[in-house]
């Protein structure tokens, strides 16, 4: 086709056309990349950004092809934990108080957990079961052997223990994300009550809402001790 312009007959620059297969190729599928991209919206979004069809987007294919290597979000959610375990720093050998490196192991495991916006509440919904879980519920025991706690205390201590754990660094990460104003509410409430109705709260005040790496240290500290002298039923 030609077009007249000004009188003269000038022909059009031909459309250009980009094949497909100039297009950078795309990293392969696996479950490696799926866990890491998973990650990644965790840490920028947190557990409310985290979802197969977000997943899927990132890494250009659809949804249903992440069912290959991931069953569901849940499954999903268990191998990202897992993942982060693995930078849980648990001691090594028999070297020192085995209750100072107990709270230790057990502090970066909270650590970790926070590090992460969400996924401290992914923890406290997820039963776990990768390799690194493994580790540290192998290390975990071993570190309250140490302490002379018998195995089938042992099993349960280690359960109570990472509960406690996950549920602090749930708190600490609900705060970052504007659970303040929820705070300062229970704060204002419980220290406008009536000293003749409510003597006990009014008399302990802000001391209620005191400390948060401490309190935590101290529930850890009521745990061990009650482990260590508390028989099993």
């Amino acid at each position: 086709m030609f077009v007249c312009y000004h009188g003269l007959m000038a022909t059009p620059k031909p459309r250009q056309v980009l094949s497909r297969r100039s297009r950078p190729a795309k990293s392969p599928l696996s479950q490696e990349a799926i866990v890491s991209t998973a990650l990644d919206l965790l840490s920028r979004e947190g557990m409310a950004g985290l979802s197969l069809r977000k997943v899927a987007a990132v890494l250009d294919t659809g949804a249903a092809s992440l069912y290959v290597y991931v069953a569901n979000l849940d499954e999903l959610h268990a191998l990202v934990l897992d993942r982060v375990l693995g930078e849980v720093v648990t001691p090594a050998g028999r070297d020192g108080d085995w209750r100072y490196r107990l709270k230790a192991a057990l502090r970066s495991y909270s650590e970790a957990l926070y590090a992460r916006p969400g996924l401290a509440q992914v923890a406290l919904s997820t039963i776990p079961s990768g390799p690194n879980m493994v580790e540290l519920t192998e290390s975990l025991l071993a570190l309250l052997e140490q302490g002379g706690v018998e195995p089938g205390r042992a099993a349960w201590a280690v359960d109570l223990l990472l509960l406690h754990t996950s549920a602090f660094a749930a708190e600490r990460d609900n705060r970052r994300g504007g659970d303040e104003v929820a705070l300062r509410r229970a704060q204002e409430a419980l220290g406008s009550v009536s000293p003749d109705e409510h003597p006990h709260i009014h008399a302990l005040g802000a001391e209620l809402f005191s400390g948060e790496q401490s309190r935590y240290d101290w529930g850890l500290d009521v745990l061990i001790n009650g482990v260590l002298s508390t028989p099993r039923p």
